[in-house]
């Protein structure tokens, strides 16, 4: 027997985004709804199917399944379902059963595409997508290649320095590029000229490549305004060349960035670069939550905030190597000083363990190793000091295992691809996120590339490695609700680090083991893996759509604790939320959990 209208007016007010029309809105759509009541076991639609339109629990249970039949949400009365598929292009992208007795509001295409044109309110609930933010005119917000001059005053190593003076003079700028073809050689700058040229007496028909710096810092397009900015208060330099693929596109000067604002993060990173000592990179480090929470208010995005977070301990880092050279004499042979975990691929947030390693010449002596093991302890107590806490694993440098020669580094990865055992396969998703932080980097750069191919090729390995990232799962409960910690400190919460972003951070890193991609920020790993062919299109945006909602959640939920005078953590209770954050919250967990189950099934490019 149908519910009556006044029934169905009494419910709909008390369902969201319905209860947000107004009474004659309200009114005029309950004639829309088809009512149908269908016994326990009954298909309501399948995966690929055209859907009839949006679905609303009135009473009973539906289960619903993904295209590999694995359970991903069991809904309960109030709960809508099929507004996934209804948004992207009709076609169901799950099956739906009922599990008893069931009484469905069955609210037909053309009422839900009127509805969602009609009012804001029900458009914001249905589209799962991450809300556009404002945008702004900031270096957080701009990317180098907007920044650049993209074609910088260029000339051949064998140009006199007179030369080289008097076009910069007519050109009106302060540097000129110095290229061999398309490939970048060096930079020669108007200090350049003073100080080497005319302070050093050399005469004016002296080559630039004799006065030039030689293998300039540099950056990619894709690197963003406050990196550039970052660079040059770090290292003192007034200009950066832009390259992609050795190859010279642009360069930026400080006077490119005078319009922009990024004050914050470039002024902690200035104060660092000139600290004498970890506690007084400790005094500079203890405004990062303050900052974190500026950052979060001003509407960034999440990647530019934990960029910008990062950039800070990055430059910690290399600010502490400085000095332990300084108290120690410097380094007997090549070493490079590697980055891994959250730092590793610029994702930290306000709370954050050190992981690093050290990779060493092959040259290196006993002698050698106990001096970088000294360095590597000044350093990682220096980043404890500066609220780097240890690693509780013992993934740092301090630890003789991950302070060796190149040569046992590739021995390491050789021996965990051919063997992948649980540890292998934990030590080697850990080892994936390297980055160099500082030192040469050449040490680094042909093992990765040789690393990534072997591993890909190791069909065994990589079905340990997808069987490691699904053992973080998303906490979804039954009836549309959460699976919080049961026990502890932390009861009554969900872990927003472990079972909200992890799981997305190890499916990028498979993704881009199978296509053996270099990134190592996981949205670049996510975005990259869909342009390679390793994730649909559909499945990659459904994906990125949902670690940007729990990433950002995370940044919001740490932000409002510094505020409070607490400190940051990713343990976040349900009902801090509103009934509008869960239901989009839980939607982003169910998309995990069904890319989850797609790369388990060996089905991860059809997301």
């Amino acid at each position: 027997m149908p519910i009556a209208p006044e029934e169905l007016h009494r419910f709909l007010s008390a369902v969201h985004p319905y209860d947000t029309l107004d009474s004659d809105a309200l009114e005029g759509m309950l004639p829309q709804f088809v009512q149908r009541r269908l016994p326990a076991g009954e298909p309501i639609y399948a995966v690929g199917q055209p859907l009839d339109g949006l679905y609303l629990i009135h009473s009973g249970q539906v289960e619903i399944r993904d295209e590999n039949d694995v359970v991903v949400s069991l809904l309960g009365p109030r709960n809508s379902f099929g507004e996934r598929g209804l948004t992207r292009d009709g076609i169901a992208a799950t099956s739906a059963r009922t599990v008893e007795e069931t009484l469905l509001l069955m609210l037909p295409v053309y009422a839900f595409n009127a509805l969602v044109q009609e009012h804001p309110a029900a458009q914001r609930f249905f589209d799962r997508s991450r809300a556009a933010k404002p945008r702004k005119t900031d270096l957080a917000h701009s990317r180098v290649e907007t920044l650049m001059a993209a074609k910088p005053l260029t000339l051949p190593p064998e140009t006199s320095v007179q030369e080289a003076a008097k076009l910069m003079a007519e050109r009106r700028v302060s540097s000129v590029c110095i290229t061999d073809g398309p490939a970048l050689k060096g930079i020669l700058t108007i200090r350049d000229v003073s100080g080497k040229v005319v302070g050093g007496g050399l005469s004016f028909d002296t080559p630039v490549a004799q006065v030039m710096t030689a293998e300039p810092l540099t950056l990619p397009p894709s690197a963003i305004g406050s990196d550039v900015l970052h660079m040059m208060m770090e290292r003192h330099i007034g200009h950066v060349p832009v390259t992609e693929g050795g190859r010279l596109v642009g360069i930026v000067t400080q006077t490119d960035l005078t319009r922009f604002q990024a004050v914050s993060s470039a002024e902690l990173v200035a104060e660092i670069a000139r600290a004498d000592s970890a506690e007084q990179m400790a005094e500079v480090t203890a405004r990062i939550p303050q900052l974190l929470a500026q950052l979060v208010a001003s509407g960034n995005r999440h990647e530019v905030v934990t960029r910008l977070i990062t950039d800070i301990a990055d430059t910690v880092t290399r600010r502490l190597l400085a000095l332990a050279e300084d108290r120690l004499g410097a380094a007997p042979v090549p070493y490079l000083w590697l980055a891994c975990g959250s730092q590793g691929r610029q994702e930290q947030t306000g709370v954050s363990d050190q992981d690093n390693c050290l990779f060493l010449d092959d040259s290196a002596t006993e002698d050698d190793l106990s001096y970088f093991r000294e360095m590597a302890k000044f350093v990682s107590d220096g980043l404890d000091k500066t609220g780097y806490y240890y690693c509780p694993g013992d993934m740092m440098a301090t630890n003789p295992q991950w302070c060796q020669r190149v040569g046992t580094w590739r021995g390491y990865f050789a021996k965990w691809i051919a063997k992948p055992d649980p540890m292998a396969q934990m030590l080697a998703s850990v080892m994936f996120d390297l980055r160099p932080i500082g030192g040469s980097k050449s040490l680094f750069e042909d093992l990765q590339e040789e690393t990534l191919a072997k591993a890909a090729k190791n069909s065994i390995f990589v079905s340990h490695m997808i069987a490691n990232s699904l053992k973080h799962t998303p906490p979804l409960g039954l009836l549309r609700g959460f699976a919080t910690i049961r026990s502890g400190e932390h009861k009554n919460t969900l872990d927003l680090k472990h079972n909200g972003v992890v799981p997305v951070v190890d499916m990028a890193r498979v993704y881009a083991l199978q296509g053996e991609l270099t990134e190592v920020n996981t949205r670049a790993r996510l975005e990259a893996a869909v342009a390679a062919g390793k994730l649909s299109g559909s499945g990659g945006q459904d994906l990125l759509d949902a670690y940007d909602l729990i990433a950002e959640t995370r940044l919001e939920h740490q932000a409002a604790q510094v505020k409070r005078g607490a400190a940051p953590d990713n343990y976040l209770a349900p009902a801090d939320l509103s009934d509008f954050e869960r239901s989009h919250l839980r939607d982003a967990f169910v998309v995990i959990k069904s890319l989850q189950s797609a790369l388990g099934h060996g089905r991860g490019m059809l997301g």
